[in-house]
């Protein structure tokens, strides 16, 4: 029962180029997307691609509980996507698909097959499971929003251009991982 499919779609103001590379940087992910990743650490490189790639993550969405999970990269087809299998706090698989509609617009779907393997999301999950939906919901919108200020700052002219970019959301509560923060 605590098994969860979501799919995700947003459409962005870039090419299938410009949604990749800035999803590939994982390093970036705290920067501009906070709301959700509060640290990221690339534990391997992987092969030349990204098939390979194996990423810590401490996340956490509105609900006031923090996940920590890793994912290897498990196949990529650069620009239109890549796969990831996910283990920790959710165990299963993450598919990104990027498809470009025009010039200036590109389709991303999320894929997350995913299971609750936290015990806390795991054993309340038959009765909590439209609240852990919507707590997965919310971090995507933060996610489609945080993505758009992204691309807007990295097409960006000029530096007083980039300044001007509003700074993405950061938490739904304020929270003090110091202690927790991934090594």
């Amino acid at each position: 029962m605590s098994n969860y499919h979501f799919t995700t779609r947003w459409l962005v103001p870039a090419t299938c180029v410009e949604v990749y590379r800035t999803l590939e940087a994982v390093e970036d992910l705290t920067r501009w997307w906070p709301s959700v990743y509060l640290d990221v650490r690339q534990l391997e490189k992987g092969e030349p691609g990204g098939v390979g790639k194996r990423v810590m993550l401490y996340t956490k969405g509105f609900l006031p509980y923090t996940l920590k999970w890793q994912f290897r990269v498990t196949h990529t087809e650069f620009p239109y996507g890549f796969a990831l299998e996910a283990i920790g706090d959710f165990a299963g698989t993450g598919v990104w698909t990027f498809r470009q509609l025009d010039d200036d617009k590109c389709e991303v779907v999320y894929d997350w097959q995913i299971n609750a393997e936290k015990p806390l999301l795991k054993k309340l999950s038959w009765l909590l499971r439209p609240l852990f939906s919507a707590n997965h919901h919310w971090a995507m919108r933060k996610g489609e929003e945080s993505l758009l200020l992204e691309l807007r700052r990295r097409k960006a002219s000029s530096e007083a251009a980039r300044a001007a970019v509003p700074k993405p959301p950061g938490p739904a509560f304020p929270h003090n991982f110091t202690n927790n923060k991934i090594l």
